[in-house]
Order: C-alpha cells, then structure tokens, then sequence
C-alpha cells in the first residue's frame, strides 16, 4: 500500500473515532437530561394526584397551567446539596443545611396556586432558603422580593439565583418577619417558614385585593396553612387551607417569632 493510502485509512480511523465519541457523549447527555425529564415527569404527576386527594380541603381539584409549567421548568436539583441531588423531583421536604428545608414540591405548588400570581405582579417572600420557591414565583411575576434570616443561605441563594439567570429576584439577608417596607406595598406575599401568628407588618405591606399565604402555629400545638384576602376597604378575610408542616419563623436569636 502507498503511504498516501495509509494516511487515508489513519485519517478515516480518527474520523470514526470521533464521531463514536461525539455519539456516545451526546448520548450520555441526553440520556442524563431524560433522566432528569423523567423524574420531573414523576413529580408533576405526584403533585397532580396529592392535589386531587386534597382536593375537599384546599377547594382545588387541580393546580393551574402556569404554576404547573414553572414547577416544571425551574431546575429544582440546582437547589438542593449535592448529596441530596438524587431525591432532588422526590414529593418530599429535603434539608439544605443551617437546620432548613426545601419544601415538599407539592407544598411549593399548592401555595404559589392559591396566591393567584400574574405576570406583571411584585412579590414577597419571607424564608428564602435555597430559592427554589423564589425561582419558581420569578416564573410567574414579574419582580420577587425574598428575605432570609440564615445569613450564609440568603448568601448562597443569591449567588445561585443569579447563576441561573433569575434576574428578577432580589435577595437580601434580614428579618423577614417586618417585611420589606422599601419596596411595598406587594401583590401577594409568601412565608415559608411558621409563625406563631400572621405578622401584622406583612398585612400593612399588602395591596388592596393582595393575598397572603402563611403557615401559622407552633411545632407542638400543630400549623395551618392561611390565606388572608386584603378587600379594597382595608378590611381581611382568612380562609384555612389544610394542616401543614414548617421550620418555625425565627428571629436572630433563634427563637419562633
């Protein structure tokens, strides 16, 4: 054989090399997206089916299309630690460090549904945490307010956030039992973590027609998920949602506020 024959085949050999290689990795990658695909799949279909048992409770037979596509769009892996990453889409609450959780995907669902989000609203949250909550409220308003007491995770939330490309989420470290009063008054406002009852700052920072959703209880005596209605009078109704289970609101010191 001619040597220009040898480097013909040599160079063929490379080629198909390559392309092998191309094909097994593009494989291997869509292979992991499917994965995580799949068990977003598993999870939505968990959050569908609790929804529908608990349905003579909450009023809701079914959770919105858009609070269902958010759920399904925000990475929730992203914001749980490493060795947590395999029961990242699990129907359950995960810790994410500091004594804190990321909330049960259910959970998360349920309250953003009732708070009845739309796109050009302002949003509070209290409890940052990792910022899936926040990440999957930024999905469906149009600028989110999130404090978190837990000075390393308010830290590590915003670095995450930003990472991600959730531009509209301002995060800050603080007491969110007082709110944000600089940027109120707010569309809805969330709370993530129990009080022993409805902080009044938060209902001063509330619009006229603005919802509040919030765990209220102690750890023994048990918590229940509200939902207050500001009416345009100035003038609140509460509804019970359902019995719920929540890391307690504390203030710097630790203590349940």
């Amino acid at each position: 054989m001619s040597c220009d024959y040898m480097e013909f085949l040599r160079r063929c050999a490379r080629g198909l090399l390559g392309a092998f290689v191309l094909a097994i990795g593009g494989s291997m990658s869509a292979e992991a997206r499917d994965d995580y695909a799949r068990e977003r799949g598993r999870m939505l279909d968990d959050i569908a089916a609790l929804t529908r048992e608990t349905r003579f409770e909450t009023g809701r037979a079914a959770l919105s299309e858009r609070v269902m596509a958010a759920m399904a769009k925000v990475p929730r892996h992203e914001f749980v630690p490493t060795d947590q990453r395999r029961n990242a889409y699990a129907n359950r609450p995960l810790p994410i460090g500091m004594g804190q959780t990321i909330s049960q995907p259910f959970i998360v669902a349920l309250m953003t549904d009732i708070m009845m989000v739309m796109p050009a609203d302002k949003v509070l949250e209290i409890g940052t945490g990792s910022g899936y909550q926040a990440a999957v409220l930024a999905e469906l308003a149009g600028m989110v307010y999130t404090i978190e007491i837990v000075e390393p995770l308010a830290r590590e939330a915003t670095e995450r956030l930003n990472r991600l490309g959730y531009r509209n989420v301002v995060a800050k470290f603080g007491d969110g039992y007082q709110g944000w009063p600089e940027h109120a008054p707010f569309d809805a406002i969330m709370v993530t973590a129990a009080p022993r009852d409805v902080p009044q700052p938060l209902i001063d920072q509330l619009k006229p027609g603005g919802r509040l959703v919030v765990p209220v209880g102690g750890q023994l005596a048990g918590q229940t998920l509200l939902v207050l209605t500001k009416q345009p009078d100035g003038k609140v109704t509460r509804r019970e949602v359902m019995a719920v289970r929540f890391v307690p609101l504390t203030d710097k010191a630790g203590k349940q506020q």
